[in-house]
């Protein structure tokens, strides 16, 4: 902890206006890159999940930047700020792009700035705080409270015309909500200046790329349960993909209205659960939150596969409100499980390797498969130039029978040390 008191109601304050920018700038294009893409730049589905790729790519790359400049030449608050004055530029010119090939290599430097700051916001909170534990959750639930606001703002901003056709659109449908991300970067990076000052803790010391990469972990993998739960994870990232690169796609095209501001859904019910997991985890332990979250994501799927616009309405609705079930049952779970397995010395080195297998690996091959399996399932539109359609039931069965196989897998091979049930670490 820093000189500055973690008590101070006006740093309470700062790093909570941090966190909602933070995600704010994440919820304005997380959701709603995928129908911006598909339809103002008419984008195929693999170019999608090309898109939804880079975040990961940029994920692996992420931990090189944080340990090579953020925590060795200069304090945080300033890296931060630089690296969202020149997000801001970056997504500026790349929403104003006429085509994917102009579009993506801009992306590609964006997502290369703003991943290093999900790390670093984090990093600086700590850094003001006597007792995270209490303190960092009443922090960093202004991050959820940001995206759902994103989602909101975008879902009920007004139509918007559109160069060449007639009609008005939803504005999900078009370059504003890239615009709008690009707008809260530039205030999000001129904030940051206004952060308490925080230098950097490894200056001078040696750069070793094992502790970069946090390969000290790879030790754990020797105990069996700790690769399946490795192996498991990695392998449920990749189903998990065609939700965040789909569903907003999907939500709009069966006809949704405002599918951004109701996928918020999934935001608040990820608040309600999270507040609800030491509960949980107290009466069904880690392997059954882990199975239960899994469980969940093939059902999610199930409902997308049969719900619609009309009657079936309740079943999309269901979809999204079990995203608490389906992101804390897994994820935080996930991460307890690792806290608790690795030793102290090699903990942050153990939650980097699984942030690395799981963010990254897993999700940059969930992102192109998800492409490749949507475009696999296009409906030739009825007019020429007309609207692309897809066969989405067919498209959302590929995850669930992934998220299912997973399961039965991960059911079967994973066993958990009785020690890791016991209780939630104090820290978690």
């Amino acid at each position: 902890m820093t000189t500055a008191a973690a008590g101070s109601s006006s740093i309470r304050v700062r790093l909570s206006a941090m966190m909602f920018i933070q995600y704010f700038i994440y919820g304005s294009w997380l959701v709603t890159l995928g129908t911006f893409l598909g339809n103002a730049l008419k984008a195929s589905g693999s170019d999608i999940g090309t898109a939804y790729s880079l975040p990961a790519i940029a994920a692996i790359v992420s931990p090189f930047l944080v340990g090579m400049i953020a925590d060795r030449f200069f304090s945080t608050e300033k890296v931060l700020a630089f690296l969202h004055v020149a997000g801001a530029g970056l997504l500026y010119f790349a929403a104003t792009q006429p085509a994917f090939d102009g579009f993506w290599p801009l992306f590609l430097l964006y997502v290369l700035c703003y991943m290093p700051t999900l790390a670093l916001t984090n990093a600086l909170a700590f850094d003001h705080m006597s007792d995270p534990a209490t303190e960092f959750p009443r922090i960093r639930v202004l991050g959820t409270i940001g995206f759902i606001a994103a989602g909101w703002a975008i879902g009920f901003l007004p139509e918007q015309s559109v160069a060449g056709e007639a009609v008005l659109v939803s504005a999900e449908k078009t370059a504003v909500p890239l615009l709008l991300g690009a707008g809260a970067s530039l205030v999000m990076g001129l904030f940051c200046l206004t952060l308490p000052h925080t230098p950097p803790h490894n200056a001078g010391k040696k750069l070793s790329v094992r502790d970069v990469l946090g390969l000290d972990a790879l030790a754990l993998m020797k105990d069996r349960s700790f690769a399946v739960f490795v192996l498991g994870s990695f392998l449920l990232c990749i189903p998990l993909q065609f939700y965040y690169a789909f569903a907003n796609p999907f939500l709009n095209e069966i006809g949704v209205q405002n599918a951004a501001a109701k996928m918020t859904i999934g935001q608040m019910s990820e608040i309600g659960f999270m507040l609800l997991m030491p509960f949980f985890f107290a009466r069904l332990g880690i392997k059954k939150l882990l199975l239960i979250g899994m469980a969940t994501w093939t059902f999610r799927y199930l409902l997308f596969a049969y719900g619609n616009a009309g009657s079936g309405m309740w079943m999309l609705y269901l979809a999204l409100l079990v995203h608490g079930v389906c992101y804390d049952f897994f994820f935080v779970t996930g991460q307890i499980y690792v806290d608790q397995q690795a030793d102290i010395r090699i903990r942050a080195a153990a939650q980097g390797f699984i942030a690395l297998v799981t963010l990254g690996a897993g999700q940059l091959i969930g992102s192109k498969l998800s492409g490749l399996v949507v475009d696999a399932n296009v409906i030739a539109s009825a007019t020429p130039g007309g609207a692309v359609t897809h066969d989405w039931a067919k498209i959302w069965f590929v995850p669930a029978m992934g998220a299912l196989g997973v399961l039965l897998i991960f059911a079967a091979l994973f066993k958990v040390k009785p020690a890791a049930n016991a209780a939630m670490p104090a820290h978690a």
